[in-house]
């Protein structure tokens, strides 16, 4: 079933520039009224009023991520101020400067991680549990990337990190969240955002683009929401290679389910 925004709520963090304000453009589209959090209080106020220009309900809430306190700010905005929450997109994130696995400094690692999967883990439990609450239709999803999937960009290994780790939280939620409440997670490609370095920002899909390609799919409580279909050759490439690692060294057997995990706790949780 399709989730209907209209005349509904949706939040979004990150939501003032890059693909948070082509999905805020996206909704409001769609008749939605929208919260969006943003750390830089000019550009969220820049933000705002261009959302409001184009006839939509925009509210506006200033927001660091990696702050619990802030996040439930921005969900009192949302739930007792406007109610009648739909969806959550939790998609603030930060790039990473230039660093392999063995030059990151750790204080670098640390940032990264604080924002693009601490802040989206704190934003499941701050929406996540107000959702249950509400207890109507709606969704959350995260905002991974390509390099949830496979290493796109090479010498990022703390963003790479980061964006598995939203890959991981968001398969971990998505079991564990009634069927009312979808869950998924954006997987991005190379989209023109303030992410990508400005000689080359030029060459990534537009934004609006990719907010038209991904929002009905949102809506759909689509598990994966994707957008550049050349992945699929670097998808294979991965799930090749791991398909061949068990082929080779523990390929199936008669009985092997004794040692499945997810069959186990089925039976012994009955």
């Amino acid at each position: 079933m399709m989730l209907d925004i209209k005349d509904r709520t949706v939040v979004i963090t990150g939501g003032a520039t890059g693909i948070g304000l082509g999905l805020a453009n996206a909704c409001g589209q769609k008749g939605a009224r929208l919260v969006i959090g943003e750390p830089r209080s000019a550009r969220l106020d820049e933000a705002v009023s261009a959302l409001k220009q184009r006839g939509y309900c925009a509210h506006g809430v200033v927001v660091d991520v990696t702050s619990a306190e802030q996040l439930e700010a921005l969900a009192a905005e949302a739930f007792d101020t406007l109610g009648d929450v739909a969806l959550v997109i939790n998609n603030a994130g930060v790039g990473q400067r230039s660093g392999s696995v063995l030059d990151t400094p750790l204080e670098e690692l640390q940032r990264v991680m604080a924002v693009n999967f601490q802040g989206v883990w704190q934003g499941c439990q701050v929406f996540g549990r107000r959702l249950l609450e509400q207890g109507d239709p709606a969704a959350i999803y995260n905002t991974g990337s390509e390099n949830s999937f496979f290493v796109a960009v090479h010498n990022a290994a703390a963003y790479v990190a980061s964006k598995h780790a939203v890959l991981g939280l968001t398969d971990a939620l998505r079991s564990e969240m009634p069927a009312h409440i979808a869950v998924g997670m954006i997987a991005p490609g190379f989209v023109a955002t303030e992410l990508i370095p400005e000689a080359m920002r030029d060459l990534g899909m537009p934004v609006d683009e990719f907010a038209a390609i991904t929002l009905p799919q949102i809506l759909a409580g689509e598990r994966y929401v994707v957008s550049h279909g050349y992945n699929q050759v670097r998808i294979d490439e991965r799930y090749h290679s791991m398909r061949d690692a068990y082929t080779r060294s523990a390929p199936r057997e008669e009985g092997d389910e004794r040692y499945d995990v997810k069959q186990l706790r089925e039976r012994y949780s009955r």
